[in-house]
């Protein structure tokens, strides 16, 4: 969302070559992906124009997918500014990012504008801060088709892929690249101070800018697979953000979104599981260190203790806080997740029962 008042630089990021992050409602914001000397000016340029267009009919996506992807304006006490969603179904309902909407999301206006230039203000199904994601819905599509959802898990890295959107507000854009990396964790600031995890998500270095978020990165057959959430920026000697992509583009995975999507429609909230644990935010080689134990709560029931160093959990070896994030966000209450970890010089292992806040 292009926010219609300036956005401070990062305090905590410094001079030299680090990347800003940003999300359309965010403007310039940190988030909590450690990349090690990004150096963008050394970096050599690479060519993508073979894999981007040679092998995706780029043309043919724009004209059949831009029916189904629109623009958002959102006016509220929160701000005003514009970003991207695409029809999901037959019964108007859009998809998009949460910081998209959260303007208005307490009162407000948010309107539709589909790729014809017609216009309509929709209503706000459900929200979820956590996954940045939201649901709209509008009382009649014109006739614009639902995207059709193709398959995030069989997303292979290298592959093209193409980007639409209305970044910086400029309607029906579309911009193509490669997917760059796959099952990115990436921490993103969310409502009232809060954070929001972009899980497993599609990193790429097809142009995402803001206003793009909440867009659709389709696949060579026109099939969402990702949810363009947040990109970075590299800061300029001043400290500020310099404008435009650098490549560094992320998507939340189509799979998951639509896990969501049916939550949202169907309930018009998400209710996500619940660890009952707090670990060190600091990563240590040996695990996560246990801080506290909620009382009674799933991980007090499963053992744990104050003290406990997690090596791995849910089958993956324990090197982020996020993890733990990642954990409630992909189970519901009355999953089940395995914990491994040492006590005193001793390895243990236990089934965690994810319960509900």
């Amino acid at each position: 969302m292009t926010m219609t008042t300036p956005q401070p630089s990062d305090p905590g990021t410094s001079k030299g070559g680090m990347p800003h992050w940003f999300g359309p409602a965010l403007g310039v914001a940190a988030a909590a992906l450690a990349i090690a000397a990004l150096v963008i000016a050394l970096l050599p340029d690479h060519d993508t124009t073979q894999a981007a267009t040679g092998a995706c009919p780029v043309t043919t996506i724009a004209e059949n997918e831009l029916p189904s992807v629109v623009t958002i304006q959102v006016a509220g006490a929160g701000g005003s500014g514009t970003g991207s969603g695409e029809i999901v179904d037959s019964a108007g309902h859009v998809l998009t990012n949460n910081h998209v909407i959260a303007a208005a999301a307490s009162g407000g206006s948010i309107d539709v504008i589909f790729n014809d230039g017609s216009r309509q203000r929709a209503r706000l199904v459900g929200r979820d801060p956590q996954t940045d994601l939201a649901v709209l819905q509008v009382q009649q599509t014109d006739g614009h088709r639902p995207i059709r959802f193709g398959s995030s898990h069989a997303v292979r890295v290298g592959q093209p892929v193409v980007a639409l959107g209305a970044p910086l507000g400029l309607t029906s854009t579309v911009t193509s690249g490669i997917v760059s990396a796959r099952d990115r964790s990436v921490q993103v600031p969310a409502d009232q101070g809060g954070t929001a995890l972009l899980v497993a998500a599609i990193q790429t270095d097809a142009a995402i800018n803001p206003g793009n978020s909440g867009g659709a990165l389709v696949d060579c057959a026109g099939e969402l697979i990702g949810i363009p959430t947040a990109g970075a920026s590299v800061p300029t000697e001043t400290g500020g953000a310099s404008a435009g992509s650098i490549g560094l583009g992320f998507a939340i995975p189509a799979d998951f979104a639509r896990s969501i999507l049916q939550d949202l429609i169907a309930h018009g909230s998400v209710t996500h599981g619940f660890v009952g644990i707090a670990v060190d935010a600091t990563p240590t080689s040996a695990g996560l260190i246990v801080t506290a134990v909620t009382p009674g709560g799933p991980a007090a029931q499963a053992g744990l203790e104050v003290g406990d160093v997690i090596t791995k959990l849910d089958g993956k070896a324990a090197g982020g806080a996020e993890q733990l994030l990642e954990v409630t966000l992909t189970h519901r209450a009355g999953d089940s997740v395995t914990i491994t970890y040492e006590r005193q010089g001793a390895t243990h292992e236990t089934r965690l029962v994810l319960g509900s806040r």
